[in-house]
């Protein structure tokens, strides 16, 4: 389970309609709790917030700069274990999910640039984090938009 992947798929296209799994309170709870929220309304709004805000920056819409207001207030602590270094980001509970969800976001960016973008089929909303070898990917499953879109072109081709 990839948790920026599924904030950022958490609002699809189902049948042409949308599901956004954090649009109810109830729905939006149970999202947030089986992820390690609590399921407030606070959090929710945020996870909102920062799904919408990491959809338009991996589109290009937005800059990264856009995450900056859900990063408020967070820091980064240092601790020495036997293991060595490690960092402990405090967070406001409410906000845990969300600032999680912009880390990995950075770290995705800093570690496979250019591999988390958005599903080639222009009737899907959803997100892919391409982990092929040759960085091809276009589609957010084979299956679904890419047997459409190869049936699409060929029956373009063929007509």
């Amino acid at each position: 389970m990839d948790p920026l992947l599924d904030l950022l798929n958490s609002r699809p296209l189902v049948d042409g309609a949308e599901r956004d799994a954090l649009g109810d309170p109830d729905g939006g709870r149970r999202w947030a709790r089986e992820h390690g929220g609590d399921g407030s309304l606070a959090e929710l709004a945020l996870l909102r917030e920062a799904r919408d805000a990491l959809r338009d920056v991996v589109r290009g819409d937005s800059s990264p700069a856009a995450l900056a207001p859900l990063l408020e207030g967070v820091r980064q602590i240092p601790e020495i274990t036997s293991d060595g270094l490690r960092w402990t980001v405090e967070t406001p509970p409410h906000a845990r999910l969300a600032v999680e969800a912009v880390l990995a976001w950075a770290a995705t960016e800093q570690h496979m640039p250019g591999r988390l973008r958005p599903c080639a089929n222009d009737e899907c909303r959803l997100f892919l984090l391409d982990r092929s070898r040759a960085n091809r990917a276009r589609w957010c499953s084979m299956a679904a938009c890419g047997n459409r879109e190869k049936a699409r072109r060929h029956y373009a081709r063929t007509r």
